[in-house]
Protein backbone atom coordinates (compact mmCIF):
# COMPACT_ATOMS: atom_id res chain seq x y z
CA UNK A 1 0.00 0.00 0.00
CA UNK A 2 1.45 3.38 -0.98
CA UNK A 3 2.30 5.95 1.69
CA UNK A 4 -0.22 8.68 2.44
CA UNK A 5 0.81 12.04 0.95
CA UNK A 6 1.92 14.89 3.16
CA UNK A 7 -0.40 17.80 2.38
CA UNK A 8 0.64 21.36 3.22
CA UNK A 9 -1.67 24.37 3.03
CA UNK A 10 0.17 27.66 2.57
CA UNK A 11 -1.69 30.89 3.39
CA UNK A 12 0.00 34.10 2.30
CA UNK A 13 -0.80 37.38 0.62
CA UNK A 14 1.78 40.11 0.01
CA UNK A 15 4.52 37.81 1.29
CA UNK A 16 3.90 35.00 -1.19
CA UNK A 17 7.14 34.28 -2.98
CA UNK A 18 9.21 35.47 -0.02
CA UNK A 19 12.49 33.60 0.36
CA UNK A 20 11.72 32.39 3.90
CA UNK A 21 8.37 30.99 2.77
CA UNK A 22 9.83 29.15 -0.25
CA UNK A 23 12.59 27.70 1.98
CA UNK A 24 10.01 26.54 4.55
CA UNK A 25 7.92 24.71 1.94
CA UNK A 26 11.07 23.13 0.51
CA UNK A 27 12.03 21.82 3.98
CA UNK A 28 8.64 20.13 4.30
CA UNK A 29 9.04 18.64 0.82
CA UNK A 30 12.49 17.28 1.72
CA UNK A 31 11.09 15.72 4.91
CA UNK A 32 8.27 14.05 2.96
CA UNK A 33 10.72 12.67 0.41
CA UNK A 34 12.95 11.25 3.15
CA UNK A 35 9.92 9.41 4.52
CA UNK A 36 8.99 8.18 1.06
CA UNK A 37 5.72 10.11 1.07
CA UNK A 38 4.22 12.04 -1.85
CA UNK A 39 4.11 15.79 -1.24
CA UNK A 40 1.16 18.06 -2.08
CA UNK A 41 0.99 21.83 -1.66
CA UNK A 42 -1.90 24.23 -2.03
CA UNK A 43 -1.21 27.96 -1.84
CA UNK A 44 -4.10 30.18 -0.75
CA UNK A 45 -3.81 33.88 -1.47
CA UNK A 46 -6.54 36.07 0.08
CA UNK A 47 -7.31 39.23 -1.85
CA UNK A 48 -6.00 42.55 -0.54
CA UNK A 49 -8.29 45.00 1.17
CA UNK A 50 -7.31 48.14 -0.80
CA UNK A 51 -6.16 51.16 1.13
CA UNK A 52 -8.07 54.39 0.76
CA UNK A 53 -6.95 57.07 -1.64
CA UNK A 54 -7.41 55.75 -5.17
CA UNK A 55 -10.28 54.10 -6.98
CA UNK A 56 -9.49 50.47 -7.77
CA UNK A 57 -10.32 49.60 -11.39
CA UNK A 58 -12.70 46.69 -11.97
CA UNK A 59 -11.33 43.45 -10.49
CA UNK A 60 -7.73 44.66 -10.21
CA UNK A 61 -7.56 43.41 -6.63
CA UNK A 62 -8.23 39.82 -7.66
CA UNK A 63 -5.99 40.08 -10.71
CA UNK A 64 -3.10 41.29 -8.54
CA UNK A 65 -3.60 38.38 -6.14
CA UNK A 66 -3.61 35.98 -9.10
CA UNK A 67 -0.35 37.50 -10.38
CA UNK A 68 1.33 37.12 -6.99
CA UNK A 69 0.06 33.55 -6.80
CA UNK A 70 1.41 32.67 -10.26
CA UNK A 71 4.86 33.97 -9.34
CA UNK A 72 4.89 31.91 -6.14
CA UNK A 73 3.91 28.71 -7.93
CA UNK A 74 6.62 29.38 -10.52
CA UNK A 75 9.20 29.89 -7.75
CA UNK A 76 8.16 26.63 -6.09
CA UNK A 77 8.47 24.82 -9.41
CA UNK A 78 11.94 26.30 -9.85
CA UNK A 79 13.03 24.38 -6.72
CA UNK A 80 11.29 21.19 -7.84
CA UNK A 81 7.96 21.54 -6.01
CA UNK A 82 4.68 21.25 -7.89
CA UNK A 83 1.88 23.26 -6.30
CA UNK A 84 -1.68 24.33 -6.90
CA UNK A 85 -3.16 27.63 -5.79
CA UNK A 86 -6.30 29.68 -5.47
CA UNK A 87 -7.30 33.26 -4.73
CA UNK A 88 -9.90 33.27 -1.98
CA UNK A 89 -11.86 35.36 0.53
CA UNK A 90 -10.14 38.62 1.59
CA UNK A 91 -10.42 37.53 5.22
CA UNK A 92 -7.46 35.17 5.81
CA UNK A 93 -9.26 33.16 8.51
CA UNK A 94 -12.26 32.45 6.28
CA UNK A 95 -9.95 31.76 3.33
CA UNK A 96 -8.04 29.19 5.39
CA UNK A 97 -11.16 27.44 6.65
CA UNK A 98 -12.70 27.38 3.16
CA UNK A 99 -9.51 25.88 1.71
CA UNK A 100 -9.45 23.14 4.31
CA UNK A 101 -12.92 22.14 3.17
CA UNK A 102 -11.51 21.01 -0.19
CA UNK A 103 -7.85 20.35 0.67
CA UNK A 104 -7.46 18.17 3.82
CA UNK A 105 -4.07 19.51 4.85
CA UNK A 106 -1.90 17.83 7.47
CA UNK A 107 -0.06 21.04 8.28
CA UNK A 108 -0.71 24.74 7.71
CA UNK A 109 1.91 27.38 6.98
CA UNK A 110 0.86 31.01 7.45
CA UNK A 111 3.21 33.68 6.12
CA UNK A 112 3.12 37.28 7.36
CA UNK A 113 5.10 40.48 7.42
CA UNK A 114 7.19 41.06 10.57
CA UNK A 115 5.38 42.04 13.77
CA UNK A 116 3.94 45.57 13.66
CA UNK A 117 3.60 45.53 9.85
CA UNK A 118 1.29 42.52 9.86
CA UNK A 119 -2.44 43.07 10.07
CA UNK A 120 -2.87 39.29 10.28
CA UNK A 121 -0.83 39.16 13.50
CA UNK A 122 -2.77 42.05 14.97
CA UNK A 123 -5.93 40.00 14.33
CA UNK A 124 -4.38 36.98 16.10
CA UNK A 125 -4.73 34.84 12.97
CA UNK A 126 -2.20 32.15 13.93
CA UNK A 127 -3.85 31.20 17.22
CA UNK A 128 -7.38 31.44 15.78
CA UNK A 129 -6.54 28.97 12.99
CA UNK A 130 -4.68 26.66 15.37
CA UNK A 131 -7.58 26.63 17.86
CA UNK A 132 -10.24 26.13 15.20
CA UNK A 133 -8.50 23.34 13.27
CA UNK A 134 -6.43 21.48 15.86
CA UNK A 135 -3.75 21.15 13.17
CA UNK A 136 -0.09 22.14 13.39
CA UNK A 137 0.24 25.77 12.27
CA UNK A 138 3.68 27.08 11.38
CA UNK A 139 4.22 30.84 11.26
CA UNK A 140 6.77 32.10 8.74
CA UNK A 141 7.88 35.73 8.90
CA UNK A 142 8.89 37.18 5.53
CA UNK A 143 10.88 40.40 5.55
CA UNK A 144 10.54 41.66 1.99
CA UNK A 145 13.03 44.45 2.66
CA UNK A 146 15.68 41.87 3.54
CA UNK A 147 14.68 39.82 0.49
CA UNK A 148 15.72 42.72 -1.72
CA UNK A 149 19.30 41.50 -1.46
CA UNK A 150 18.20 38.26 -3.13
CA UNK A 151 15.76 39.60 -5.75
CA UNK A 152 14.70 43.06 -6.89
CA UNK A 153 11.03 43.56 -7.70
CA UNK A 154 10.53 45.94 -10.62
CA UNK A 155 7.21 47.48 -11.59
CA UNK A 156 7.12 48.03 -15.37
CA UNK A 157 4.52 50.50 -16.66
CA UNK A 158 3.94 50.54 -20.40
CA UNK A 159 1.22 50.52 -23.00
CA UNK A 160 1.89 50.73 -26.74
CA UNK A 161 5.65 50.90 -26.18
CA UNK A 162 5.73 47.64 -24.22
CA UNK A 163 7.41 45.56 -26.94
CA UNK A 164 10.05 48.13 -27.89
CA UNK A 165 13.66 47.01 -27.73
CA UNK A 166 14.83 49.88 -25.45
CA UNK A 167 12.45 48.62 -22.76
CA UNK A 168 13.06 44.90 -23.32
CA UNK A 169 16.80 45.50 -23.45
CA UNK A 170 16.74 47.46 -20.19
CA UNK A 171 14.85 44.68 -18.39
CA UNK A 172 17.12 42.03 -19.85
CA UNK A 173 20.15 43.98 -18.63
CA UNK A 174 18.73 44.33 -15.12
CA UNK A 175 18.15 40.58 -14.92
CA UNK A 176 21.71 39.90 -16.07
CA UNK A 177 23.13 42.19 -13.37
CA UNK A 178 21.16 40.65 -10.47
CA UNK A 179 18.07 38.47 -9.86
CA UNK A 180 14.90 40.40 -10.69
CA UNK A 181 11.19 39.73 -10.92
CA UNK A 182 9.13 41.99 -13.16
CA UNK A 183 5.48 43.00 -12.73
CA UNK A 184 4.24 44.54 -15.98
CA UNK A 185 1.12 46.69 -15.65
CA UNK A 186 -0.70 48.01 -18.68
CA UNK A 187 -3.47 50.63 -18.41
CA UNK A 188 -6.67 49.56 -20.14
CA UNK A 189 -9.12 51.57 -22.20
CA UNK A 190 -9.10 54.75 -24.23
CA UNK A 191 -7.50 55.22 -27.63
CA UNK A 192 -4.24 53.62 -26.50
CA UNK A 193 -5.63 50.72 -24.47
CA UNK A 194 -8.18 48.72 -26.46
CA UNK A 195 -5.86 45.86 -27.34
CA UNK A 196 -3.88 46.00 -24.10
CA UNK A 197 -4.51 42.33 -23.16
CA UNK A 198 -2.97 41.11 -26.42
CA UNK A 199 0.02 43.45 -26.04
CA UNK A 200 0.55 42.32 -22.46
CA UNK A 201 0.47 38.65 -23.46
CA UNK A 202 3.01 39.28 -26.22
CA UNK A 203 5.45 41.16 -23.99
CA UNK A 204 5.20 38.53 -21.23
CA UNK A 205 5.86 35.78 -23.79
CA UNK A 206 8.94 37.65 -24.96
CA UNK A 207 10.25 38.19 -21.43
CA UNK A 208 9.67 34.53 -20.56
CA UNK A 209 11.44 33.42 -23.75
CA UNK A 210 14.44 35.47 -22.59
CA UNK A 211 14.38 33.61 -19.27
CA UNK A 212 13.04 36.53 -17.22
CA UNK A 213 10.65 36.05 -14.30
CA UNK A 214 7.62 38.18 -15.11
CA UNK A 215 3.92 38.46 -14.56
CA UNK A 216 1.47 41.14 -15.64
CA UNK A 217 -1.88 42.77 -15.18
CA UNK A 218 -4.28 45.10 -16.98
CA UNK A 219 -5.14 48.03 -14.74
CA UNK A 220 -6.89 51.39 -14.50
CA UNK A 221 -6.95 53.48 -17.72
CA UNK A 222 -5.21 56.35 -15.93
CA UNK A 223 -1.51 55.41 -15.61
CA UNK A 224 -0.99 57.41 -12.41
CA UNK A 225 -3.89 55.66 -10.66
CA UNK A 226 -2.72 52.30 -12.06
CA UNK A 227 0.72 52.85 -10.52
CA UNK A 228 -0.70 53.87 -7.15
CA UNK A 229 -2.88 50.76 -7.10
CA UNK A 230 0.05 48.54 -8.08
CA UNK A 231 2.11 49.93 -5.22
CA UNK A 232 -0.66 48.75 -2.88
CA UNK A 233 -0.89 45.30 -4.43
CA UNK A 234 2.79 44.42 -4.93
CA UNK A 235 5.96 44.80 -2.85
CA UNK A 236 7.86 47.01 -5.31
CA UNK A 237 11.52 48.08 -5.13
CA UNK A 238 11.75 50.20 -8.29
CA UNK A 239 9.59 51.53 -11.13
CA UNK A 240 10.28 51.64 -14.87
CA UNK A 241 7.93 53.75 -17.01
CA UNK A 242 8.05 53.44 -20.79
CA UNK A 243 6.68 56.15 -23.11
CA UNK A 244 6.89 57.50 -26.64
CA UNK A 245 9.17 60.54 -27.05
CA UNK A 246 8.16 64.10 -26.22
CA UNK A 247 4.83 65.44 -27.43
CA UNK A 248 3.93 62.06 -28.94
CA UNK A 249 3.37 60.82 -25.38
CA UNK A 250 0.19 61.72 -23.53
CA UNK A 251 1.83 60.40 -20.37
CA UNK A 252 4.62 62.93 -20.70
CA UNK A 253 2.19 65.72 -21.50
CA UNK A 254 0.44 64.93 -18.21
CA UNK A 255 3.80 65.04 -16.37
CA UNK A 256 3.43 61.41 -15.27
CA UNK A 257 7.09 60.82 -14.40
CA UNK A 258 7.36 63.77 -12.03
CA UNK A 259 3.97 63.03 -10.45
CA UNK A 260 4.98 59.46 -9.67
CA UNK A 261 8.37 60.57 -8.34
CA UNK A 262 6.57 63.01 -6.07
CA UNK A 263 4.38 60.34 -4.47
CA UNK A 264 6.85 57.50 -3.86
CA UNK A 265 10.33 57.00 -2.49
CA UNK A 266 10.97 54.23 -5.03
CA UNK A 267 13.47 54.90 -7.82
CA UNK A 268 11.65 55.81 -11.04
CA UNK A 269 13.36 55.19 -14.38
CA UNK A 270 12.01 56.57 -17.66
CA UNK A 271 12.55 54.70 -20.95
CA UNK A 272 11.79 56.35 -24.29
CA UNK A 273 10.69 54.07 -27.14
CA UNK A 274 10.20 55.27 -30.71
CA UNK A 275 7.41 54.01 -32.95
CA UNK A 276 9.95 52.34 -35.24
CA UNK A 277 11.36 50.46 -32.23
CA UNK A 278 7.87 49.26 -31.29
CA UNK A 279 7.41 47.92 -34.82
CA UNK A 280 10.81 46.20 -34.71
CA UNK A 281 9.87 44.63 -31.37
CA UNK A 282 6.58 43.37 -32.79
CA UNK A 283 8.45 41.77 -35.70
CA UNK A 284 10.86 40.11 -33.26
Amino acid sequence: MSAEPLRILVVANETVGGRALIDCVRQHADAAHREGRPFEVMVVCPQNQPKHGYVVFDDSVRSAAESRLRMTIEQLRSVGIEATGEVMDPDPYHATMDALGTFPADDIIISTHPGPRSGWLRRDLIDRVRDATGKPVEHVVVDLDADRAERIRTLVVANKTAGGEPLIGLLRGKAQESPHSFIVIMPQGGVDGGDAPERLARVLDRLHSDGLEATGQIMDPDPFTAIQNALQFYAIDEIVISTFPGERSGWLRSDLIARVQGTTSKPVEHVVVKQSEVEQGAAA
